[in-house]
Parts: C-alpha cells; structure tokens; sequence
C-alpha cells in the first residue's frame, strides 16, 4: 500500500479524494491496462483534501439545499490580463423558473441524501425532511458551531454575528439559514453543470470528439444549447462517493478532509457526506470546517504535518 497524504484543494481535493475511494477498484481496470499501468496495488494510506469538489451528479441539488431562498447571487467571472487571474464579482438573481428549478433540484438531493443511509459520527442517520431541515442539516450545523468555539478560544470577537448564539465563552448555537445568508450565494443556477455548457465541469465531461458536455440526466434535459450527456459510467468514475459504496474499492483507511465555513464554491453538505461514506468503510476521518476560509487550501500545513506524523505505520 502506498503512503500518501496530498494536501491539494478543490480540483485537486477531488481526486485525492477519488484516488483514497478507489484504491484497487475493478470499474478503473481496463483504463489502466490501456494506458499500459505498471502491474500493481494502486490503494492509499492516507488522503488529505481541502475543499473537494466532488459528487457533481447531486452537488446543483445540494447547492439548491444549502441556498435555498437565496435569489440574488454574486458569481465570480475570472479573465487573464498580463498573464495574471482577474477576478470579478458579477452579480445576478433568479428568476421565477429558476427559482422552480432550485425547489426542483433539492428535491431530487433530498431524495438522494435519504437513499445513501449515512451516519454521523454518532450514529445518527444522516436524513433531511422536504424542507430542508433535518440531522442533515444539524450535523453541518455542529461543524460550524465547533469552528466557531475553535475561533473564540483563539481570541477572536465573534459577538457580532447575529446569526451566532454565545453566552459565557460558548457558542450555544446557530440559526443556519441567517448564516447562510450571512455568507451570501455565490453561484448561478444550475451551479455545476451549466445550462449553456458554461463551467470547468461540462469540460471535464468532454472527450476527443466534444469539448464539453453535460454530466446530469436535469442540465441535459434542460439544456439552452443542445449539449450531449456524457456516458453514465465516464460520470460515475470521477465520482468518489461511487467508489466509496463499491465494496470491491480499497478505500484508504486515513481522511483528512477540510472546507472552510466561508466557502461557497460547493454545498458544505459534500465534504461531510463524503467523510461519513469514508467512516461507513471502516476509515478515520478527520474533518473540520475552518472558520471563516474562503475555497482555498494548505492553510494550516503546520497541522496537516502533524496529522501525517500521527498516522500509524502503514501495514
């Protein structure tokens, strides 16, 4: 088994995060063998991921869940000017059909949350009722709460915060829609797969033939440009979360998973269903949601080095 812990975000926390979910996985077999794969356990020891854009089949419908409400957005338009990123807010709101679609797409999430019979660290059943709320709901709420105790007992003034509960030195709790409205809707809708083949994800889902293309059975039908579906399967292996329910996968048996509270780049509910998919394998999972970061990564490398020191010697 290899010894790996990747401290990359994003993009790059996504395939972490697939490579710790597919270790040895049959679906990845006949890829490999085409590319000419030395012979040989692909299987990890330990993932670290930051903000892993992941489960992009449900991640629109879990934008919609943990927005919900929210019409106007502030989306970020990024250019190239003398070789450097430009990036500009370009605000928006939806519409009334837009608004529909978004009640339609948490539905759909909704429905997917109840199938996958998840559980917190507790052993609570991860469910949502069909307004949104739920142990869901409660559990991401927790993880904000604890990051936000972890912040005051570093010395920050969180008394501001409205939308914060404090007494005596302790958060107490947490109105999770008005914090979710506090940090504001940064993406149109659909969030992921665009209507107009518009995001870096229609682009992942493209091959030689067809530079983008949807990855949802809802964006295909509801495409403004006619766009293609891309293969079911090509979908489903880019997904970690599919790896992480095929009891075949070798999952790594050490997660390391971080998402800022302040990122909106993706519904929190991703990160903390893919840690409880990796605890339901059997593995450790170390997932925090730290406070106020926006989607960014390797900011507390001190940290992850100690984490990597802790881990036990692989077998």
């Amino acid at each position: 088994v290899q010894t790996c812990a990747l401290p990359i975000s994003s993009a790059g926390g996504a395939l972490s995060s697939l490579q710790g979910a597919s270790g040895d996985g049959p679906a990845y077999e006949a890829e490999l063998r085409a590319l000419g794969a030395a012979p040989g356990s692909d299987a990890l020891f330990a993932v670290s991921a930051y903000c892993p854009i992941v489960n992009l089949e449900q991640a629109d419908g879990a934008y919609e869940w943990q927005f919900r409400g929210l019409t106007d957005y502030r989306s970020i338009q990024m250019t190239m000017l003398d070789f450097r990123v430009q990036r500009t807010e370009v605000p928006g709101r939806l519409d009334a059909t837009e608004q529909a679609w978004s009640a339609e797409l948490m539905a759909g999430f909704i429905d997917h949350v109840n199938g996958l019979t998840l559980r917190d660290p507790d052993g609570r059943l991860l469910r949502l009722a069909a307004d949104g709320t739920g142990p869901l709901q409660d559990h991401v709420a927790a993880l904000v709460m604890a990051s936000a105790q972890r912040a005051l007992d570093g010395g920050q003034d969180l008394s501001a915060l409205p939308w914060l509960r404090l007494q005596g030195g302790r958060v107490q709790g947490l109105d999770f829609l008005a914090y979710v409205r506090a940090i504001g809707r940064m993406k149109a809708l659909p969030a992921f797969d665009g209507l107009s083949l518009e995001t870096g994800e229609n682009q992942l889902f493209g091959d030689a033939a067809t530079d983008k293309r949807h990855f949802t059975a809802w964006a295909a039908a509801h495409s403004r440009v006619g766009g293609g579906r891309a293969d079911e399967r090509a979908v489903a292996m880019m997904n970690p979360m599919r790896a992480l329910a095929d009891p075949a996968s070798r999952v790594a048996p050490h997660w390391r998973i971080r998402h800022g509270t302040r990122d909106r780049d993706t519904a929190l509910a991703i990160p903390v269903l893919l840690a409880a998919a990796a605890r339901a394998r059997g593995a450790a999972v170390d997932l925090a949601l730290p406070w106020d970061r926006p989607h960014s990564g390797d900011y507390d490398l001190p940290e992850l080095f100690d984490w990597i020191e802790a881990l036990p010697a692989p077998r």
